[in-house]
């Protein structure tokens, strides 16, 4: 997994690029929750995503709990097809706030 970090209208925005799985978690997760412990709202881009695992749900879950109780936005970006259907399996698209491009996000 490939990731960077930019500033877009206020709002911190995340890259992931490539597999986001059981060895990539990890850094995900802790980009993620250092991200939101900086009090940004952030948005997670995944139109890069090849491919996201129960572990990589698992970080987007973790980081939008911690957005939640702190208060500031949680939303994810562009999420590839199969990112997106990854999604939909476990019926995440209910609850994550999920945006086509970056223009309706802001």
């Amino acid at each position: 997994m490939e990731h960077s970090v930019k500033e877009e209208g206020g709002v911190v925005v995340a890259s992931l690029s490539g597999d986001v799985d059981l060895e990539s978690s990890p850094l995900a997760r802790e980009l993620l929750l250092g991200l939101l412990r900086g009090g940004r709202s952030v948005l997670v881009d995944l139109s890069a995503v090849s491919y996201i695992d129960s572990s990589g749900v698992a970080s987007l879950i973790e980081a939008f709990q911690l957005a939640r109780r702190g208060g500031t936005g949680f939303a994810l970006l562009s999420p590839t097809p199969s990112a997106l259907r990854v999604l939909q399996l476990a019926r995440l698209d209910r609850v994550f706030t999920i945006h086509a491009t970056l223009a309706d996000a802001l």
